[in-house]
């Protein structure tokens, strides 16, 4: 067991401090997403549509079940979602989905300024330097317009963030002290792996550091750190943060007989981009280059903090700056200083930076930014991963300027005002651009959303009781605008996977066979299989979509 020290958290983590910025935080969240709702920006993104109805076919779907979450997006959010989802208002609408990304970011929060609160003070009760670098750190992570309008919609960034921070926070308890905290740390893990992939790559970081403390076990407990861990307790805790990705392998092994079918299948990230390369586009910027991959990751994580190009330029000055003073501060934790304290968990708060540098080289995964060539939005959301690492530097930097006892109190107040008005600052410049996530829902799903709604409006004109044989990968918001329950839909979800290549019998593949015979209208877009399957059979149109930038879309009479 590790020593019990004089630095233990704090007997009461959920104080009075703790319920006030969970109040405010709670509102932030509430009028945010009352605000957006009202605009009509809970359901831009594409992708925030396709969870809420992956969420919603586990029970409405001609095939329900578990295997309706598919593969290629891990399952938590979804299962996250079902309970809200079950009101068909709450699902056509959007609003299931928001809810738990909405407690995620009140959650997170919380989790920020508890993380900074233990991790700055070596004291039983937290110091005033600590209490005020905690206050700041949850403020700068709370307010950022792009966290605040992702927080209102059904995406996993609020979600993932909150038990990332977490997963820190309890490993940081542990280094301090609290034994049982270690384990909390491994549920959170296994939480973050079954949420993003993001979690795999931080759980085997945090592992293997905690294999490596465990195997110096001896010589920590002769040197008298409290960083010894008992061989028992970094088994158990590798095991629970094991058990998520090892499940997922299984799954997919088990359905698709390809425990990668996520990383290397149909719908994969590389098959994708496969798709998308050709002989005038060689690949995205940074594909095999890990450096450059870096430096686009980092601008989209600029770009989620600013909207100026000096004040991005800042973050990073002032997140260097924090990380400098960190260190310094680290080393300093042996002397006998016992206010400056700052422990090595906190560094796993960079774990996104070659996460994303090697997904953007070798995974498929490109990163577009504005500023930058192919000068577009595209997956910029991925930069807000890096939040909570400038949130910290910053806090770190006020508790360092505050405990500056050389300094004049002036001067001190001055730094601590000056670097408040530089975020306020920095958030105004994104305010007055408009967040840069809700530019890239906007740009990239315009055409799709006017497609969808046209599209809605027709199909809320046909016979209430009508089976539709739809492939719904492209535009399943059309069927949820008009708020047609999914098992009214024939779709490829209804497709039995562990069947393969294919399944005559399946109801997806019969119906593409033989639509008149299962399916009372057809909505085919062009090039999808359900187009493909009407060619030659003369149904009768009943109308046909254009928008531009979009394949035109057909609704037919099949019977």
């Amino acid at each position: 067991m590790p020593k019990k020290i004089k630095n233990a958290p704090a007997s009461s983590p959920w104080d009075s401090e703790v319920r006030l910025l969970a109040w405010l935080a709670t509102c932030v969240s509430v009028f945010s997403f009352l605000f957006y709702f009202q605009r009509g920006d809970v359901l831009l993104y594409g992708d925030a549509v396709a969870h809420l109805n992956i969420a919603r076919r586990v029970f409405d779907s001609k095939t329900p079940g578990l295997l309706q979450l598919g593969t290629v997006w891990l399952p938590l959010p979804h299962l996250l979602m079902i309970p809200f989802l079950l009101s068909h208002e709450m699902w056509q609408r959007g609003v299931g989905g928001s809810i738990p990304s909405m407690a995620a970011y009140v959650f997170g929060v919380i989790g920020m300024f508890r993380l900074v609160r233990g991790a700055l003070t070596r004291s039983v009760e937290p110091t005033a330097a600590a209490r005020i670098a905690a206050w700041t750190a949850a403020l700068v992570f709370a307010g950022n317009p792009n966290l605040i309008y992702m927080q209102t919609t059904a995406m996993g960034e609020s979600l993932y963030l909150a038990l990332f921070l977490w997963a820190v926070v309890y490993l940081s308890e542990f280094a301090r002290g609290e034994a049982k905290a270690l384990t909390k740390c491994g549920l959170c893990l296994a939480a973050a792996s079954l949420t993003r992939y993001d979690g795999w790559f931080l759980a085997a970081a945090m592992a293997a550091s905690v294999i490596v403390l465990s195997a110096q076990r001896a010589n920590s407990q002769k040197s008298g750190t409290p960083t010894a861990i008992p061989t028992t307790a970094a088994v158990k805790f590798v095991l629970i943060a094991a058990a998520a990705p090892a499940l997922w392998l299984a799954y997919n092994a088990i359905v698709y007989r390809n425990p990668l079918e996520f990383a290397n299948g149909p719908y994969s990230a590389k098959a994708i981009e496969r798709k998308t390369q050709g002989p005038g586009n060689p690949g995205h910027p940074g594909s095999g280059n890990p450096l450059l991959a870096e430096r686009y990751f980092l601008k989209s994580a600029e770009a989620n903090v600013a909207e100026t190009e000096w004040l991005q330029r800042v973050w990073i000055l002032l997140a260097a700056g924090g990380i400098a003073g960190a260190a310094w501060t680290y080393r300093r934790q042996a002397s006998a200083s016992p206010t400056l304290f700052v422990p090595w968990p906190l560094l796993f708060l960079l774990v996104p930076v070659p996460f994303y540098a090697l997904s953007v080289a070798y995974g498929g995964v490109p990163i577009f930014i504005p500023a930058w060539w192919p000068f577009t939005h595209y997956n910029v959301r991925y930069g807000l991963q890096l939040l909570p690492a400038f949130a910290v530097a910053l806090a770190i930097l006020v508790q360092l300027v505050i405990l500056a006892e050389a300094w004049k109190p002036r001067v001190r107040l001055a730094c601590v005002l000056g670097m408040f008005a530089f975020v306020l600052a920095s958030y105004a410049s994104i305010w007055r651009a408009g967040p840069v996530l809700l530019q890239e829902a906007k740009i990239n799903m315009s055409t799709r959303n006017q497609l969808e709604a046209q599209l809605a409006a027709w199909l809320q004109k046909l016979p209430p009781d009508s089976t539709l044989l739809m492939y719904l990968g492209d535009h399943v918001g059309a069927v949820q605008r008009a708020g047609i329950p999914l098992n009214h839909v024939i779709n490829e979800g209804n497709h039995r996977t562990w069947r393969h290549p294919m399944d005559p019998q399946g109801l997806w593949e019969q119906a593409l066979a033989d639509p008149s015979r299962f399916a009372d209208y057809v909505v085919a877009s062009e090039g999808d299989s359900v187009w493909q399957a009407v060619q030659g059979r003369h149904l009768p149109e009943v109308v046909e979509i254009h928008v531009t930038g979009q394949a035109r879309a057909i609704v037919f009479r099949a019977r």
